[in-house]
């Protein structure tokens, strides 16, 4: 229902969408769709097992998560129990599957923002795009500390520096990416600037829980039940009708507002309805 309605694009995401049973029965499923890109993102400790799979059920693409190409860094940054080797991995195999593979690094000040250059370094001809995202703070469990962000600007200015880099074009209105390219040819980079300079104006992405809610932001309050619509036997054209609804009344804009009356607002995890 959402791609008769002109959505082009589904991402698999979580918390970690590869710990799922049969998530390949559902990534099938949904790559019969016409018309639509399908892709994924992980922390890529699972794709060595799962890669294959995944490309052979019709996934497109992956993105994977990696802040840090030291290991005590990269544990602090992500509180898991798998050294960045099990990441690096995945990556070499997702691309063994014929699967395009970006790589997404959260920068956060006092903690990884030292391993911005070297992972440019790494990365850099290899054929893989690095996209680095400012810091946000989402959820209960954090609170707007501004001191943590290290700026696109300071990121983008740090790699220039010993990588000289060029500004690209955006691929589509709405691309939350800012995009750079290396003055030599040799790939490009991304920077996500969500919280410098929000573009909630632009934003085109809604998320459905595991649960069936549907957000059409981040940091929204609450979602809404699509679950129930679908269990209690509610044909496509009401589906279709209550997407469009919620859509055209949606007025989100946190990322703009954000001040200190924002700050104690309860806000759902990432974790429940992905980044």
């Amino acid at each position: 229902m959402f791609v008769s309605a002109g959505v082009q694009k589904i991402r698999i995401t979580g918390g970690e969408p590869l710990v799922r049973r049969d998530l390949e029965r559902l990534i099938a499923r949904l790559a019969k769709i016409d018309g639509l890109d399908l892709t994924l993102t992980t922390n890529g400790s699972l794709l060595p097992l799962k890669a294959q799979a995944l490309a052979d059920a019709g996934l497109r693409r992956v993105t994977v998560s990696l802040d840090s190409l030291d290991d005590a860094t990269f544990r602090a940054m992500n509180d898991v129990d798998f050294p960045v080797s099990r990441v690096l991995d995945g990556i070499d195999a997702a691309s063994a599957a014929g699967l395009p593979v970006k790589v997404n690094t959260v920068v956060k000040r006092g903690v990884n923002e030292g391993s911005v250059v070297e992972l440019a370094r790494f990365f850099k001809g290899s054929g893989r795009i690095l996209r680095f995202i400012e810091y946000m703070d989402v959820g209960a469990t954090n609170g707007w500390r501004l001191d943590d962000v290290v700026p696109a600007e300071e990121i983008v200015a740090a790699i220039d520096a010993e990588l000289p880099l060029e500004p690209l074009e955006p691929n589509y209105r709405g691309e939350v990416a800012q995009r750079w390219r290396y003055r030599d040819g040799e790939g490009e980079i991304g920077v996500i600037a969500s919280v410098t300079q929000p573009f909630c104006g632009d934003c085109t992405r809604a998320r459905i829980s595991a649960e069936g809610r549907l957000y059409t932001c981040l940091f929204a309050l609450k979602g809404h039940d699509l679950r129930a619509l679908v269990r209690g036997g509610a044909s496509d054209e009401e589906l279709a009708e209550e997407i469009s609804r919620v859509w055209a009344r949606r007025a989100d804009r946190y990322s703009e507002l954000r001040t200190e009356r924002t700050a104690g607002v309860p806000k759902v995890e990432m974790s429940y309805i992905g980044g």
